[in-house]
């Protein structure tokens, strides 16, 4: 699943220290990316060092590298500034290389340590992005939707203003739109194989609980659908009628009132098309459900 992924966040520290520079390379004589070639002692650079040398091989996709060095500062200097900053790094790294079960277990780490930093939103947004990046095809399990939603709805309740929970109320929408999609390919699946109870409840399900998708004007037709082959007219056209009132030039609504008019539920002829300029067909379907 592709997200938007955030700009490479610098804390201020850094910044300024970087600041007047035409290039990181300009603090050191030698290339970051070959550190571990030369032979060079991380313990024995300085933890500003250090943290540049991260930065610089994260901008270059170096992201074992990266890892590295942040991991150097926090091994080295646990009460350094720079640990702090090095800690939510290395999460960014690994979310940055898809390693997302380590960026998971480093911005918990981060945000249990560091509840009241400044960066403790990102962190949180960092961390939901994790789980959402591994959502799943909808022929699969969606636990990892799941999970995706409640990271996401945990940044929104605890940071509601921010920049973060605006994209998180997107991202949620989608999770939602899935989850939706899941339960209508597996009610489609009920119904091919004449399990009709089992089809209704996964389809009352979408209608329900992800009514604001873009799967209910469908499974509210095969709600009609179903209730039609079990003898249950009223149920069916309560049903068609709430599809009616919600979704009226739907292609969804077309369908459940040809099925009506076939079985003689309803009086009127079979429409090809439904559009929000037909007046005639809007007045039969609210005569007849209401």
């Amino acid at each position: 699943m592709s997200a938007f992924r955030p700009a490479l966040i610098l804390p201020l520290a850094a910044v300024l220290m970087l600041g007047g520079c035409q290039t990181i390379k300009s603090l050191w004589p030698w290339s970051t990316a070959d550190d571990d070639e030369k032979g060079l002692k991380l313990e024995d650079e300085s933890p500003d060092l250090l943290y540049s040398n991260g930065i610089d091989a994260l901008r270059k996709e170096s992201y074992s590298t990266a890892v590295k060095h942040f991991e150097a500062i926090q091994q080295n200097y646990p009460y350094s500034p720079w640990a702090t900053n090095a800690e939510l790094m290395e999460g960014y790294t690994e979310y940055r290389r898809n390693n997302y079960t380590e960026a998971v277990a480093q911005l918990d780490r981060f945000i249990q340590l560091h509840p009241s930093s400044k960066d403790v939103a990102y962190a949180y947004y960092l961390r939901a992005l994790c789980y959402y990046e591994q959502i799943s095809d909808i022929a699969r399990d969606q636990k990892g939707t799941e999970a995706a939603q409640t990271a996401l709805q945990e940044v929104v309740n605890r940071f509601p203003d921010s920049a973060y929970a605006r994209d998180a109320r997107l991202k949620i929408d989608l999770c939602r739109d899935h989850l939706a999609g899941k339960e209508m390919l597996i009610g489609r699946y009920y119904e091919k194989q004449h399990l009709y109870a089992a089809a209704i409840g996964r389809y009352q399900r979408v209608v329900d609980d992800f009514q604001t998708t873009n799967h209910t004007p469908e499974a509210l037709s095969r709600l009609t659908e179903l209730y039609l082959k079990l003898g249950l007219v009223n149920e069916a056209k309560r049903t068609a009628s709430v599809l009616a009132y919600n979704y009226p030039g739907n292609k969804w609504y077309q369908t459940s009132w040809n099925e009506l008019v076939s079985v003689d539920a309803v009086q009127g002829a079979p429409v090809h098309s439904v559009t929000q300029d037909q007046p005639g067909f809007f007045t039969r379907a609210w005569n007849w459900a209401f």
